[in-house]
């Protein structure tokens, strides 16, 4: 099943049942194609438009950029969701001997990782998509300003939730390198993403408010 497939309403309603996948990680990453689409839009309307001109060049450039982000974050939440049943696969394994114990145990450290990476790239492209939406704010139509802010809200929020899901799975790695590596990196870019984001809503919320 391809949740990006699914209508609003289905994948709310699959979101919301006992289902353990889809859950926060992919929400994220649907929050941040959201946010990504969002910026594109701001681009869309402004492209084209004789008030604008001068910004002509740096809206095309967002908008392809934006549109390919948003394909990115729903690549990432449908390997998101596989990567959570790679860990869901793990139980099934045997564990009858030492030898199928330790198997079962390397096989659940592996699924573990994967399920640690798929939110850090959702960080990553935030983050980017949060560079490309801070580029349009007073460089874009001024009718389309609050869509810039709530493009920063949902990537603001992507980033958020997605840490979350870095956070948890590192709890259970026991590859110190490995989980260092993961926290430092994420919390890098969260230290960026989030006064982005912030910044972002803080000068449109001024700009509506005139």
């Amino acid at each position: 099943m391809q949740l990006a497939e699914l209508t609003v309403r289905g994948f709310a309603d699959l979101l919301g049942s006992d289902a353990p996948a889809p859950g926060g990680g992919s929400a994220a990453a649907l929050a941040g194609a959201l946010g990504a689409a969002l910026t594109a839009m701001v681009g869309s309307l402004t492209v084209g438009r004789k008030k604008y001109a001068e910004f002509d060049g740096l809206a095309r450039e967002t908008l392809e950029k934006a549109r390919d982000l948003e394909h990115r974050f729903l690549d990432v939440m449908e390997r998101d969701t596989e990567a959570f049943n790679a860990v869901s696969a793990v139980f099934a394994m045997p564990k009858g001997t030492d030898q199928e114990k330790e198997a079962r145990a390397a096989a659940m450290q592996e699924a573990l990782q994967g399920c640690t990476k798929t939110p850090f790239e959702m960080m990553e492209l935030s983050l980017e998509a949060l560079r490309l939406t801070d580029g349009l704010v007073d460089r874009s139509n001024a009718s389309a300003a609050s869509d810039l802010g709530c493009a920063a809200l949902h990537l603001g929020s992507a980033v958020q939730g997605a840490w979350l899901n870095v956070l948890i799975n590192l709890g259970s790695v026991r590859d110190a390198a490995f989980a260092a590596q993961y926290r430092t990196r994420g919390q890098i870019l969260l230290d960026e993403a989030l006064p982005l984001a912030q910044s972002i809503y803080d000068r449109v919320l001024k700009a509506v408010q005139g």
